[in-house]
């Protein structure tokens, strides 16, 4: 019954009052958390331990980083965090679609700026479970200056960091899915990894053509890219009848969408690169068919206004019960199982 953004904001208020007190965040994790070591891994030198994360926008300022740990994820990313402070697009920018377990929205990289975030992160970074930094330029920057905005941002927060997220795929900059093409991201990436020893992901939208898009991400790669996340936001407003024109849809509307993007991309890339899926993920099922699809880790976010934040506890019990005993090593043996089966590879 309340405004979604009033309701986002009031969710971060409990949950910064939770991160303030270490005793509620023992507590809480302790019926919040799935503690089965089949579903750890080691990635690029972190340990997550289990494979779903929350996704960048949730906390775009890092206001609860230990909180989210207390509700069972394995990993989180915050963000998007540009260099400088910027309020976003005017409200209302987000909104609820029930009927499809949807949210649109348009909020437009809202945040302190790189050097708040740094700051805030410095007191408790490292964390119990990695932490990602989802990166954006400011809504002002040229697109000819992007790259600018990006290396200066890692520069700000390689120390805080566990892995970055360069985001080019939000729709709610203007111009910025521009910057989704080979010849941009190969530039950007080759500079932004020559700037840190953090490992950077890519993040890409659900609306290119497959095809098309498992080029960006090949480009990306061959640049230094380390891992890809699939996928932002749509702008498909076919989906539903009741969507604005404008924004991003996430949420189970997009599951279909979302998934068929990122199986091109696994097929493509399974193997020389971490893949994390996203975008419609609610149950234990669902990222189960991510992972055997070739997804190292899966992310949430829309679930969580419409299952409540049990959901991330529910969808690793149902992980654990979906592993066979005869799968020794766990988690690891699923990944990209069905792509090898697929192929006829053993």
């Amino acid at each position: 019954m309340m405004d979604a953004e009033r309701t986002h904001l009031s969710a971060m208020d409990f949950l910064q009052f939770v991160d303030r007190h270490p005793s509620l965040i023992s507590k809480a994790a302790k019926w919040t958390t799935v503690n089965d070591p089949k579903l750890s891994q080691n990635l690029l030198g972190m340990t997550f331990p289990n494979p779903v994360g929350l996704a960048a926008g949730f906390d775009k300022n890092a206001e609860a980083v230990r909180a989210w740990g207390a509700l069972g994820f394995g990993f989180v990313e915050v963000g998007t965090v540009t260099p400088k402070a910027q309020p976003g697009n005017d409200r209302p920018r987000l909104f609820r679609i029930p009927e499809k377990e949807a949210i649109q929205n348009a909020m437009g990289f809202n945040n302190h700026g790189m050097r708040a975030l740094r700051e805030r992160l410095k007191p408790v970074f490292p964390l119990h479970h990695p932490l990602g930094v989802n990166l954006g330029k400011n809504k002002f920057t040229p697109n000819e200056s992007a790259v600018d905005d990006y290396v200066q941002l890692i520069g700000e927060l390689d120390s805080v960091a566990d892995y970055f997220v360069i985001n080019l795929s939000s729709p709610n900059t203007p111009g910025l899915r521009e910057l989704e093409n080979t010849s941009s991201i190969y530039d950007l990436f080759s500079q932004a990894v020559a700037a840190t020893d953090v490992p950077i992901f890519l993040k890409v939208s659900p609306d290119s053509d497959p095809e098309y898009t498992v080029g960006l991400c090949a480009t990306a790669v061959d640049a230094g890219a380390k891992g890809i996340i699939a996928t932002n936001t749509s702008v498909d407003y076919s989906l539903s009848a009741k969507s604005k024109d404008f924004g991003g849809l996430s949420g189970k509307i997009i599951r279909e969408k979302s998934y068929t993007v990122f199986r091109a991309i696994a097929e493509e890339l399974f193997g020389k690169a971490i893949l994390i899926s996203v975008g419609g993920i609610d149950s234990g099922e669902e990222a189960y068919r991510r992972l055997t699809a070739g997804a190292s880790l899966v992310q949430v976010y829309t679930g969580l206004v419409y299952k409540g934040p049990l959901m991330v506890k529910r969808i690793n019990q149902e992980l654990s019960e979906l592993l066979k005993p005869e799968w020794r090593t766990g988690i690891t043996d699923v990944i990209g199982s069905d792509l090898a089966s697929s192929s006829g590879r053993s």
